[in-house]
């Protein structure tokens, strides 16, 4: 290069050189005539469904608002995020748009920070507008419910002309407004203090497959506009959007398109009305003779492939699906909303509220059926769906995918409350009748004869309290309340049902032996719960005959382990044949185990020299193919504690020197075939083809978020001699059709199990 380009090359060098001083030294000094500051950053929580400190975090950035990659997302960020708007500090974050897709620009991606920082800016991340990410990436924080002191909200950006958070549907027609669910009405949205309608303009069935979901309903269907119309010409409208346009697959009106009315809109919509809609309701919540019938003789035609399990509420679960005759669930690899909304509406619920990953709502057992599954949101069926077969090597439980979906309001809520608890989770039961008729509703107690674990699991759910934990039959502790009057009794629930008045009951005619309000039902609820299932396999590699000699089995006689002809017997010569096995008891749920008995209440066996936590803990039987029972067996858990558990789970529970006792979740109890009661007594039974059945917790004394799966069954020949046990499962692992083929096993022909 000659001297003349040299020297320009310096000029630019020098050039360069200034502008980068005039860049890297504009922020810290106090901005002068000539020198613009940086602007603040601006954040708000959006989304739905969200509260107030928590949501889709959103930032504003070259004057333009976007969203933050979920890519390496911690809760260090969480933590500076959540700073920044205002709250003293983040409880976690959520990942994969649970908060619902947003639009725009994805500014930040791989962000990291070490949790200290005073801003985002100060992070380590790609750069602004750097990303290779969507918006089904979208991350979210959950904010501690503090604010910083003195903390000025100009960040909390309340930004009501570009969101809808709250929907409802506003029954006009009369009668119809003190029935639930609302499956007809007026679409509005609330506007500050108030409600506001929807132009109808350009309003299609989309549109209204949308609300519907929102509203709990799996589908829409036509509605006569013309009253409506008629309605509305007399009635002073408020209008708020206007140009809706949706897909149909989206989980809530705000992720469609619209328009917002701006300023003044009493001319709004001069050449419409309001949106109306319709919609269909599931089986669970259909009204009317004909609908119903309708709705079960679909049921009954075919046995549904998909179901929920574990979840405390209606429309919440594991996904299980049903291939091959088997159940098993499905891994959470790219579970999003749009297959959970195919889920949902599948089983008769509206769109997904969340699309649950990790096992969220417990593990299940058996194989994993399906991965990656991809719907596109206007499939009828989960099996429309593409998807990957599962290999061994993709998932495990831990991965078992859940939703939680749109149910309609019902109203159950307001028929139940507690009283006299020390948090709002237990206290004694009052229920309100008379309220059906639209009188003023008469608070009551209900009787605690007969009030158990089932009666309990269904006023959790009514209560919108998760689970039980205990039914109490007395509450004489919790007697804070005016209310005296027993106003129901004879519950029984089988556990299901979404409210107390579904169960068994003696209606009007009470019959209540005390009275008092000592004696009156009441709960305590609990948010998680266990979920208890025998290793069905163990039972038909460990299965064999003993006879054991009468001498040997005193101790087993006082505990009631032998049939009763052994009182018969000649002590203590002769013997008595017994069906020995392993039990391998599992904690599959999301809270730990416990015997409901605290170990003040143990009962020491001095035979044995152990404590008994609950007195019986598995019922054993062996019935015939038709039901009956020719013999059973129980065992007492005289030690429930942690034999084994999985990796990276610590053991909590041990019985040596009188430790405490129960099952971690993720553990399991194992009671080996050479231990005394592990048995049944056979000495009675004859030749022939049997079912062998073990039942866990069989009296419900602890609650399980799945009293379903506690029964296992195996097929067994006995010839006299020898027995071969086989076809072992858990008692809802099997489609209907495998279940009635195993009920009607014909027996055995020779030892070869095929």
């Amino acid at each position: 290069m000659g001297r003349c380009g040299t020297r320009a090359w310096q000029e630019l060098l020098v050039l360069l050189g200034g502008l980068w001083m005039w860049g890297s030294g504009a922020q810290p000094t106090p901005p002068g005539p000539t020198r613009s500051s940086v602007p603040p950053l601006k954040f708000r929580l959006a989304g739905y469904p969200r509260k107030h400190n928590e949501g889709r975090i959103e930032v504003f950035y070259n004057e333009e608002w976007g969203t933050i990659c979920d890519d390496d997302f911690t809760l260090a960020n969480a933590q500076v995020l959540c700073r920044q708007l205002g709250f003293v500090g983040a409880t976690g974050w959520a990942h994969s748009a649970k908060y619902g897709k947003g639009v725009g620009r994805i500014w930040l991606d791989n962000v990291n920070c070490a949790g200290n920082e005073k801003s985002i800016r100060d992070c380590k991340h790609r750069g602004w507008g750097n990303s290779d990410c969507s918006h089904e990436e979208d991350a979210g924080v959950i904010c501690k419910d503090e604010r910083i002191p003195g903390f000025k909200d100009s960040n909390v950006i309340e930004t009501e002309q570009s969101h809808v958070e709250e929907v409802r549907l506003r029954a006009v027609v009369s009668g119809a407004r003190r029935r639930l669910p609302v499956t007809e009405g007026i679409v509005e949205v609330r506007y500050k203090d108030g409600w506001a309608q929807i132009c109808d303009e350009g309003w299609d069935s989309k549109n209204s497959r949308v609300i519907c979901g929102m509203m709990g309903f799996p589908a829409e269907k036509k509605v006569n506009r013309n009253f409506y119309k008629l309605f509305a010409e007399r009635q002073q409208l408020n209008y708020r959007l206007h140009s809706v346009s949706c897909t149909g697959t989206e989980v809530h009106i705000s992720m469609c398109t619209f328009q917002f009315y701006r300023g003044n809109s009493s001319a709004a919509c001069s050449t419409g009305m309001p949106a109306v809609v319709s919609c269909l309701p599931g089986p669970l919540f259909a009204t009317g003779g004909a609908q119903k019938k309708k709705q079960r003789q679909q049921q009954q035609q075919s046995q549904p492939r998909i179901r929920l399990k574990g979840g405390a509420k209606a429309g919440e679960g594991r996904v299980e699906v049903l291939k091959n005759n088997e159940w098993g669930t499905i891994c959470d690899d790219r579970w999003n909303l749009l297959s959970a909304s195919v889920v949902c509406r599948e089983l008769g619920f509206g769109s997904a509220k969340e699309a649950l990953t990790g096992a969220r709502m417990g593990q299940g057992t058996g194989p994993i059926h399906l991965n990656e599954v991809q719907c596109l949101g206007t499939e009828k069926s989960l099996w429309s769906c593409p998807f990957k077969n599962i290999t061994q090597e993709d998932c495990k439980h831990t991965e078992d995918a859940a939703v939680r979906c749109n149910i309609p309001y019902m109203g159950y809520e307001n028929l139940i409350r507690l009283s006299g608890g020390r948090s709002r989770f237990e206290g004694r039961v009052e229920v309100a009748v008379g309220a059906a008729e639209g009188d003023e509703p008469r608070w009551g107690l209900v009787c605690g004869e007969g009030w158990g674990t089932l009666e309990a699991m269904v006023a959790c759910r009514q209560l919108g309290l998760g689970f039980a934990n205990h039914g109490l039959q007395e509450t004489w502790y919790w007697d804070d309340s005016n209310v005296t009057e027993m106003v129901l009794s004879g519950v029984k629930c089988a556990g299901h049902e979404l409210s107390l008045s579904h169960c068994q009951h003696h209606g009007s005619s009470l019959n209540c032996r005390n009275t008092g309000t000592r004696f009156a039902a009441g709960v305590i609820c609990s948010e998680t719960a266990s979920d208890l299932l025998l290793h069905a396999p163990l039972v038909q590699e460990t299965a064999y005959i003993e006879d054991r000699p009468l001498h040997m089995l005193y101790c087993a006689a006082e505990e009631n382990c032998l049939s009763s002809s052994a009182r018969h017997a000649n002590w203590p010569y002769g013997h008595r044949r017994l069906l020995r096995f392993s039990s391998q008891i599992h904690n599959n749920g999301r809270a730990d185990f416990r015997p409901k008995a605290g170990r003040h209440s143990w009962v020491w066996h001095e035979c044995h020299r152990h404590y008994h936590s609950m007195d019986i803990f598995t019922h054993y039987d062996i019935l015939t193919p038709n039901g009956t029972k020719v013999a059973e067996g129980h065992k007492a858990s005289f030690c429930l504690e942690d034999t084994e558990c999985e990796e990276d789970v610590a053991k909590r529970y041990e019985c040596a020197n009188f430790g405490e006792q129960g099952i971690t979740v993720g553990c399991w109890d194992l009671y080996r075939h050479d231990i005394d009661c592990q048995w049944i007594d056979i000495t009675d039974v004859k030749p022939g083809n049997y079912i062998l059945q073990v039942v866990i917790n069989p009296n419900f004394e602890v609650a399980e978020s799945d009293f379903t799966n506690n029964a296992m069954k195996c097929n067994c020949k006995y010839d006299g001699h020898r027995i071969w046990v086989h076809s072992c499962h858990i008692g809802d692992a099997l489609s209907e059709e495998a279940s009635k083929r195993f009920e009607q096993y014909p027996g055995q022909l020779n030892n070869q199990i095929s």
